[in-house]
């Protein structure tokens, strides 16, 4: 008798397993392109539905060792459904928690520093009207003072005074 092999017979397989691999692979890039290997894993589902179906209503037609060939991808490309569903589950919800966070305003303060800055010329520009600075020339360029040094320069003015 003249066996053949399934039409899905090697295809489901390297499907399964490129699903897995670029799903494994989509991980490192934060889940962006776990999108293409949900979609290669169901193509191989599918395809691998198909085949089984036609081994079903024509057994004698096929070998054994293609149907279990099949019957291998099926259960790899599920795998990497649910794998690569969780991943772009994941995904999204990582878009929807920043994208309300940054809608939301929350992350402003942390855009702008300079508020920050502001307060710290303000305690600096409050002191170079002071005595400890009548000694020097100033030209028109900003002094930068850490605050350690803003409290030094406190307590100096207060033991001069």
């Amino acid at each position: 008798m003249n066996y053949s092999k399934l039409p899905a017979d090697p295809a489901t397989l390297i499907l399964g397993i490129v699903a897995l691999v670029f799903g494994f692979a989509g991980c490192c890039c934060y889940g962006i392109f776990a999108i293409i290997p949900l979609i290669i894993a169901i193509i191989g589902l599918v395809s691998a539905n198909k085949s089984l179906k036609e081994f079903a209503n024509n057994p004698e037609a096929y070998t054994p060792q293609t149907r279990s060939n099949v019957s291998t991808g099926k259960v790899i490309n599920i795998i990497a459904i649910v794998f690569n569903g969780i991943i772009v589950l994941i995904f999204i919800g990582a878009l929807i928690f920043y994208g309300t966070m940054i809608s939301s305003g929350f992350l402003d303060e942390f855009k702008n520093f300079e508020d920050f800055e502001d307060f710290e010329t303000e305690e600096i520009y409050e002191y170079e009207n002071d005595s400890i600075f009548s000694d020097t020339e100033y030209d028109d360029t900003e002094v930068i003072i850490d605050t350690i040094d803003v409290e030094r320069l406190k307590d100096t003015f207060e033991e001069d005074q």
